[in-house]
Formats: C-alpha cells, sequence, structure tokens
C-alpha cells in the first residue's frame, strides 16, 4: 500500500521464499516457452537452378502481365475475361468463404479478450401464509432490484489460445489464395473456352469449302460419265467422300454450341443472353512467355501460398493442442448494487463485489487431449506434404506446358507445310481432272488428304494456343504477392 513500509513486517526467511518461488516461475514461463513454440517444419524443398525445358528462354525475363490475356490482341476475349472477373459465381463463392474464414477468425480471437456482462434485474416474490402450526396469514412480499457488471478473463499462459487464433488468421489468409486460385482457373477456362470457339468456327469453314470442292469434283466426274470416260463407281466413290464431308457439319455446331454455352456459364448469364461473334484463330496474336527462375515459381503461383498457408494454420494448431496439457487458468468477477428498494438501489450500502480465480489440470479425460494432439500433428504431417508435392507439381506443370508450346509450334509449322502441298496437289488433280487426264483415284486420295490437313491445322493453331493459356496459369497467371488478399487479383 503506497505510504506505508510493510517490509518490516515480513520475516526474512519468508522474503527468501517468495524470491525462490518468483525465480521458480521465471524458469519455469522460459521453459514453457521453449515447450510450447512450434515451428512450421523445414519442407526440405529442392528447387532447380533453371526450368528443364526452357531452352534458350531467359531466366531473369519478366513475369506474366497480371493482364495477361491481352496479349492475345483480342478484344472480344479481353472483355469476356474483364466480365468473368466481376460476375463469376465461383469467384463469388470464394469471396463469401473470404468472409467465412475472417468471422471464424474474429470468433476464435475473441477467447484472446475479456468478455464484459451487465445485468439489470428487478424481482418482486411474495412467501407462502401456511406455516406448521397450521395457522394461517396474508404471506410476505418482497421486492429486489439489483444491477451488476460481471467479468472474466482466462489467462493464455501456455498459448493456447493465441495459437488458435493464429490458426484461424492463417485459415482465413489461405481462403484469400483460395480465391486467387479459382479466378486464375476461371481466367484460363475462359480463354480456353474462347479458343474452342474460334476453332470450331473455323474447321466449319473449312469443311463448309471442303464440300463445295467436293461438290465441284462430283459435278466433273458426272461429266466424264456422260462422255463415257467416267463410271458410276466414280461417281459413287465421290459421293461417299461428299456424304463423310457433309457429316462432319454436325459434331462441329455442337462444340461450337457447347463452349459458347461454357463462355455464359463463366460469365453469370445464361446462354440466352449472351452472343460471342468469335472469328478465327487466325486473328489472334500468340504471345511469346518466357518463365522466368524456378524459384519465383514459389510466391507466383497463389495455390503454393494457399498451402503454405494451410500449413501455418495446422502448426498453430498443434501449438494449441499441446497447451491443452496445461492448467487453464480463469479470473472472474462481478461487481454491483443490489437493494430492496429502488430508490437506494446505487447508495454506497447497496455495493457488492466477487472476485475468483481458479486453475484447472487436467488429469484424466479418458486421451482425448493426448488424441487431439496426435490428430492435430497427423494433418500438419499431411499438409507438409501436400506443399511439398504442390510444388514439385508446379515445376512439372510449367516444364509439361514448356514442352507443349515448343512441341505444338513446331506441328503448326509443320502442318502448314502439309496444307500447302496438299493443296497444291489438289488443284492440279482437278485441273488434270477437268482436263481428262487425271486418274480418279489420284483425284479422290489428293482431295482427302487436303481435307484432312486443313481440319489438322486448325486444330494444330488451337492446340497452340491451349499450351500458352497452360503455361501461363502454370506460372501463376501473372499473380503475385502484391494480389494476395484482393477481391480482383486477376
Amino acid at each position: 500500500m503506497p505510504g506505508r513500509d510493510v517490509s518490516r513486517s515480513v520475516q526474512p526467511h519468508v522474503t527468501r521464499a517468495a524470491v525462490r518461488a518468483w525465480v521458480a516461475v521465471s524458469v519455469a514461463l522460459g521453459l514453457s516457452g521453449c515447450i510450447l513454440t512450434t515451428d512450421i517444419p523445414d519442407p526440405a524443398l529442392q528447387v532447380p537452378a533453371a526450368y528443364k525445358e526452357a531452352g534458350r528462354a531467359s531466366a531473369t525475363a519478366a513475369t506474366p502481365q497480371i493482364d495477361w490475356w491481352r496479349g492475345f490482341k483480342s478484344r472480344e476475349l479481353t472483355s469476356l475475361m474483364e466480365e468473368a472477373q466481376t460476375v463469376n459465381l465461383d469467384i463469388a463463392a470464394a469471396v463469401a468463404r473470404i468472409v467465412q474464414a475472417d468471422a471464424q477468425a474474429r470468433i476464435t480471437g475473441a477467447a484472446l479478450l475479456p468478455t464484459l456482462n451487465a445485468g439489470d434485474q428487478a424481482t418482486r416474490a411474495k412467501s407462502s401464509g401456511s406455516s406448521s402450526s397450521g395457522l394461517t396469514n396474508s404471506g410476505h412480499e418482497t421486492t429486489n432490484y439489483s444491477s451488476s457488471l460481471s467479468a472474466s478473463y482466462e489467462i493464455d499462459f501456455w498459448g493456447k489460445n493465441r495459437d488458435a487464433a493464429l490458426a484461424a488468421s492463417e485459415t482465413a489468409t489461405a481462403s484469400r489464395f483460395d480465391r486467387d486460385v479459382v479466378a486464375l482457373t476461371t481466367m484460363a477456362a475462359v480463354a480456353n473456352a474462347y479458343f474452342q470457339v474460334l476453332a470450331a468456327q473455323d474447321r466449319l469453314r473449312t469443311a463448309n469449302r471442303n464440300i463445295a470442292s467436293a461438290e465441284r469434283i462430283l459435278e466433273a466426274i458426272k461429266q466424264r460419265l456422260s462422255a463415257g470416260t467416267g463410271t458410276d463407281l466414280d461417281v459413287a466413290q465421290q459421293q461417299s467422300v461428299l456424304a463423310n464431308q457433309r457429316a462432319a457439319v454436325p459434331p462441329l455446331r455442337q462444340t461450337l454450341a457447347q463452349n459458347a454455352h461454357a463462355l455464359a456459364t463463366l460469365v453469370g448469364r445464361p446462354p440466352e443472353m449472351i452472343k460471342v461473334a468469335g472469328g478465327s484463330l487466325n486473328s489472334i496474336a500468340a504471345p511469346r512467355v518466357t518463365p522466368g527462375l524456378p524459384s519465383e515459381l514459389l510466391i507466383q503461383r497463389p495455390d503454393i501460398r494457399r498451402q503454405e498457408a494451410n500449413l501455418a494454420a495446422a502448426t498453430a494448431n498443434v501449438g494449441s493442442a499441446r497447451a491443452q496439457f496445461f492448467p487453464s487458468i480463469q479470473l472472474t468477477g462481478q461487481g454491483g448494487y443490489q437493494s430492496a428498494a429502488l430508490v437506494s438501489l446505487f447508495s454506497p450500502h447497496a455495493a457488492f463485489f466477487s472476485l475468483a480465480a481458479g486453475l484447472t489440470q487436467p488429469i484424466f479425460d479418458g486421451g482425448r487431449i493426448r488424441g487431439n494432439f496426435d490428430l492435430t500433428k497427423a494433418q500438419q504431417d499431411e499438409l507438409l506434404q501436400t506443399y511439398r508435392k504442390t510444388v514439385v507439381s508446379a515445376f512439372a506443370d510449367v516444364d509439361n506446358a514448356l514442352v507443349a508450346v515448343k512441341q505444338t509450334s513446331e506441328k503448326l509449322r509443320l502442318q502448314r507445310e502439309v496444307v500447302t502441298a496438299s493443296r497444291r496437289a489438289f488443284q492440279l488433280a482437278e485441273q488434270q481432272l477437268r482436263a481428262g487426264t487425271a486418274d480418279i483415284v489420284t483425284v479422290l486420295n489428293t482431295q482427302l488428304t487436303l481435307f484432312q490437313a486443313e481440319d489438322a491445322l486448325s486444330q494444330a493453331q488451337l492446340a497452340r494456343l491451349l499450351a500458352i493459356v497452360s503455361l501461363y496459369q502454370a506460372l501463376g497467371g501473372g499473380w503475385g504477392p502484391t494480389a494476395a488478399g484482393t477481391t480482383n487479383a486477376l
């Protein structure tokens, strides 16, 4: 108490005992900090110096831009991408999960703060008028008023509540990275569906040209039949070719419609309320994508960052589960006023209070705490292995995409040569047919080769564009640490 020297009334041996007790508590606190410290385990990752399939690509080149789709030089694609970012239902659901995770983090973190409650109460009671002697009276009526304030707080001595709050916070962070994963997947899906639409339109145009060519050849063969230089077999064979070309049209129209409907779903609208103009793959630019360094991938891909956050949350859960082995210290207090007369409720003599401190040490719980600790440790180990697999798979994704871009580009170059040669051969065969010097088998072979080569060219163009989109996605699609936690990261 201020102004009073109480040291004179304390015996020396008591003082020394208190000092020893305080030292023991201090040591225990230090030891407990060592015991309860839970660090994120080392994933022991082997990060390569460069991508296996990068070739001569510059390892120090800039990573993809966040609006990487603009590199394809398509206004309609850009418009669809921007619309999908704001109205896609999967992204909206992921944003809702962020709100849920934030709310859960606040709920869990509330245990770190004291609870405070206020109460006002008025009671009126009447006692029974009957007694053991058989006499009766009118009974006794009483009125009681009270106004109180109560508080309780658990001292987080071992970090149980702190670790639980940290785990919830890391889970909320993971939900933000999950939103970015969903957004990246959605952007890739929009690009892929749009290119599928363009490819189907190109293939339909090719099929219609092939049908027109087959009809010209059929007419020329019929003229030869009329002139006596052709046979019914020649006519029948060409009719078969023409029928096959016409039969190829419905599946292409189906593919076109299905991918247009997929685009409508991705922008959150029914198919009846969206119109995709499309065009041709020939109008799409093929941007050059450089992969950068493999070590940069660990911060470029939101799925890797999501697994990091999940692992951090699991590690914090381990610390919280370990702290449950130790005692919990609860402080409670209540104070207020209580009176039988309302006018004297807040008078000094009506005041009351109570203070209590309790310590609870688990002794036997049937193995619940041990089981919970083992469970959280196993969950931490599972997420550690999942994190390692995510990183390894990410490197493989980039290498696979690099191979795909390289090989599809080479395939497209060779296929263009095939189309050029096939078109030249078909033109010569058609000229000879009209001149009456061509073998009908040669004509049939050259036109079938050209039809197949032109259709394969559209598919090769599509394959290269899809490979480029896959590379953007494998590299994180321009996502970066600055985009984490936003609702418009892409």
